[in-house]
């Protein structure tokens, strides 16, 4: 009996130390289970997306900085009209957060899984309203598992088929999980990018603020200025 006793404590120990350790992985990096779905999700979206770009890109001339900020709200409108849910939206570059990752189309829990999600009843970048991005902060390659270390003046990059818009963080704002007045535009461009907080709950939503300075055409080039309304 004795024996048994101690086969147990040590089992349970054993056990303890294991779970402490997991919740230390978790805590600073990320669930590596889930992170590894999540990479061959986002290889997908990647392989879709680059296609969309390929095809996207003009036979001979490439457009003008001009040209695509003056057409910017017409294209994104039809981009976003050409999307299903679950589709691949555009490639989010954030390097203050070393975070290079596939945005896919939808908010719910099957789409948030494979990247950061754009919420359906938002606008498309270059349309002139709210953009709203949402992600995991410890789960599923957790892309905004960092996003309190933005800073005003960090640059967001959103590379799209019919150009690259470039962001700047302006702030940020802490809500409870139930309000929903965040998802409602201003009738201007401003990019929302938003995570649970803090780190392992849900009762609130951390929600880092952008608004557009640049625009590029496709496949890189010279990039004209823009404000949120989208004018230069």
């Amino acid at each position: 009996m004795r024996r048994f006793v101690r086969i147990l404590g040590t089992l349970m120990i054993i056990a303890g130390v294991g779970a402490l350790a997991w919740a230390f992985t978790v805590w600073k990096w990320e669930d590596p289970f889930t992170a590894t779905l999540n990479y061959y999700e986002q290889r997908e979206l990647a392989k879709s997306f680059d296609r969309e770009l390929e095809e996207g890109r003009p036979p001979a001339t490439t457009p003008t900085p001009v040209d695509v900020r003056e057409t910017l709200p017409g294209s994104a409108v039809k981009w976003r009209r050409s999307l299903q849910r679950g589709d691949a939206v555009a490639r989010l570059r954030i390097p203050r957060l070393g975070l290079n990752e596939v945005i896919v189309n939808g908010t719910d829990t099957d789409s948030l899984k494979r990247g950061p999600g754009r919420y359906l009843k938002s606008g498309m970048p270059g349309e002139g309203e709210l953009v709203y991005v949402a992600g995991h902060r410890t789960t599923y390659g957790a892309p905004f598992s960092r996003i309190d270390k933005l800073r005003k003046g960090d640059r967001v990059f959103v590379e799209l088929p019919y150009a690259t818009i470039e962001y700047a963080i302006t702030g940020h704002r802490i809500v409870e999980s139930t309000e929903t007045s965040v998802l409602e535009s201003k009738g201007i461009e401003q990019l929302a990018l938003q995570a649970c907080h803090p780190r392992f709950f849900a009762s609130h939503r951390y929600i880092a603020y952008a608004r557009p300075v640049a625009v590029a055409p496709p496949g890189g080039g010279a990039s004209t200025p823009i404000d949120a309304t989208g004018t230069s």
